[in-house]
């Protein structure tokens, strides 16, 4: 058995505990055993049978075996991941058994891949990515590292996702497309020519409505 703490306690931890759950039904090896957050208004509560045991900053003073960071928000995500890394923790994956996953596609560590979604030949997601309820990665897709594809978004194949990217629920991205680092793709919106990095696009065909600086998403 591989103990794992679940860095978050909000809706999408309880998720991530879910699919951990169901996958240790399926004969995963890796159980959670409590979430860590730093909301303190979370501190002692229950969620799916599991403690919030307090704080992120106790990760390294409890009994564990591996983290995975269960946090919607890319940049906050992609903080935690680093963070953890560099204290030496190991980051492991959570698919949940309804996903399809094609053997030859590749998936970084502490990604989260979650119930109906599919994953197609000679993709490669990487690391700390979230790919939510029914997403669709076609064949040969890059996603890159802290990326949130939303639940029901369709990717076709040879499509690029940069980093920290959220495309969110609902969206579509063409075949052949390009989504440049941190942009986001709103809900339902159909990309249909390539973006750059550091925009919000929406519609259908999508448009340019702002731009970020310093290359992050908007709050």
């Amino acid at each position: 058995m591989q103990r794992v703490i679940i860095i978050g306690a909000g809706g999408h931890a309880q998720v991530v505990a879910d699919i951990l759950l169901r996958a240790a039904e399926h004969g995963g090896r890796a159980v959670p055993i409590g979430y860590l957050d730093d909301n303190p208004a979370q501190h002692g509560l229950k969620l799916l049978g599991l403690l919030v045991f307090g704080a992120v900053s106790q990760c390294a003073s409890l009994p564990h075996d591996a983290v995975i960071v269960a946090v919607g928000r890319n940049d906050l995500r992609r903080h935690l991941y680093k963070q953890l890394v560099a204290n030496g923790e190991q980051l492991i994956t959570a698919v949940h058994p309804s996903a399809i996953i094609a053997p030859d596609s590749t998936v970084g560590p502490g990604t989260v891949i979650c119930a109906g979604a599919i994953i197609n030949p000679g993709a490669s997601i990487g690391e700390n990515v979230i790919l939510n309820t029914a997403a669709s990665v076609d064949h040969h897709n890059a996603i890159g590292a802290h990326v949130h594809l939303a639940p029901g978004v369709r990717l076709g194949g040879n499509v690029r996702i940069g980093e920290g990217c959220l495309v969110g629920i609902g969206a579509i991205v063409m075949p052949q497309r390009s989504v440049g680092a941190w942009s986001v793709v709103g809900a339902g919106s159909l990309v249909h020519r390539d973006l750059p990095a550091s925009v919000t696009v929406v519609g259908v065909p999508a448009r340019i409505i702002s731009e970020h600086a310093n290359g992050e998403p908007a709050p």
